[in-house]
């Protein structure tokens, strides 16, 4: 008996699969998003995003005006990332200038700079325009930089100041990064390209699939068959499914065939976790679709999930930097689990056991909606 009620599912479920795949082999939309929008976040994240400091612009309010300041002055200038040096005459200058905009960043420079050289202690003060505040910080990280490697005692000007380390003081920090040794803000969000493309396709795509029937007039019709809410369910996902793993490939290959970027783990233990993220946002997704009555509705639904899942899973921002409440709000999301683990794979070769817990975790979550899916669709069944 239960062998039978297995067939008897699988085949429901391989029905209403074939009918939705049909009705996708025509959404030529639907194909060429999935083919321009990878492309499009490749070059966006891979190329164009950066948190790196490039073309400040900056000033100096230099009180001192001697050589040992023009030089320091300089190994900023020629670090590669500020634009040419502004002078400046007053601090309601820098502030004006800073309160409109036209410059980010401010060194402020006493008047008795070389003699504190002299003394050992010498000090500068760098206003920064903080309304972006990482901008700010990186900005100001990379003067400070520069600043702890300025030697007065050498003449010439280094092509890039910050490259050499700063003369030990009394603890000698040497620091060694893992993973991503350069730092590069890409290869953070690229580890990540996945995750935000299957993110947009689940949400964007289902979101529609049953309010798409109820505004056909064919809803009624679909739940009269002689089938289950899962195995529609079901077979209306499955599809996706397949798509949704095209849609890894079409990220990833172009990814490192361009870029040289490609996963240091297990290719089969990437795709094994993407299965039960798939599910569970396609099952969200279509569980928004059965709580609107019509396609307006449908994707303002898929829009609220969608944003709170970029913001909240730290797929652009760390979550472990997150306020309490926030970070546990962002792990009842299904991109949460779902980037830990595809970057843990990506970027630090993780194995299945690795990852065993985001996977468990985004197995439930599908089962928890999956369920909700039945109980939402049941009483319309009779």
């Amino acid at each position: 008996m239960s062998g039978r009620r297995t067939r008897s599912l699988l085949s429901d479920v391989l029905a209403v699969a074939y009918k939705e795949a049909m009705v996708l082999r025509h959404d030529k939309p639907l194909i060429a998003t999935m083919l321009i929008q990878p492309i499009t976040f490749l070059v966006i994240l891979g190329t164009a995003v950066s948190f790196t400091p490039r073309n400040v612009p900056w000033g100096v309010l230099d009180r001192s005006e001697t050589a040992v300041t023009r030089r320091l002055v300089s190994e900023i200038a020629t670090s590669g990332y500020f634009q040419p040096v502004r002078p400046i005459a007053s601090y309601a200058q820098a502030a004006s200038l800073l309160q409109t905009g036209k410059l980010l960043a401010v060194v402020v420079i006493d008047r008795d700079f070389a003699r504190t050289v002299e003394r050992g202690h010498p000090t500068i003060q760098v206003l920064l325009d903080g309304a972006d505040p990482l901008q700010a910080a990186r900005i100001g990280a990379a003067i400070s930089r520069i600043a702890a490697a300025y030697d007065p005692r050498v003449e010439a000007t280094r092509v890039r100041p910050d490259d050499e380390l700063a003369s030990a003081g009394p603890i000698d920090v040497r620091q060694r990064f893992w993973f991503n040794p350069t730092l590069a803000d890409g290869e953070f969000f690229m580890s990540a390209l996945a995750a935000m493309l299957l993110t947009n396709l689940c949400f964007g795509a289902t979101g529609l699939a049953l309010v798409g029937e109820r505004e056909n007039g064919t809803y009624e019709q679909m739940l009269a068959l002689p089938t289950s809410a899962v195995a529609i369910v079901l077979g209306k996902l499955l599809p996706y499914v397949v798509l949704c793993y095209v849609q890894v490939f079409v990220a990833l290959v172009p990814a490192g065939v361009v870029l040289g970027y490609w996963p240091q783990g297990s290719w089969i233990t990437l795709l094994i976790v993407t299965l039960p993220f798939v599910l569970a946002s396609l099952a969200i997704g279509t569980f928004v679709s059965s709580l609107a009555s019509t396609s307006a509705q449908a994707v303002f639904l898929s829009v609220f999930f969608i944003l709170p899942s970029f913001v909240l899973s730290g797929v652009m921002t760390p979550y472990q930097l997150m306020p309490d409440g926030v970070r546990q709000l962002g792990g009842l999301l299904p991109l949460r689990w779902y980037q830990i683990a595809s970057r843990r794979i990506i970027e630090r070769g993780a194995g299945v056991l690795d990852v065993a817990v985001p996977t468990l975790v985004l197995c439930l979550m599908f089962a928890v909606v999956l369920t909700l899916l039945r109980w939402r669709m049941k009483p319309r069944l009779g």
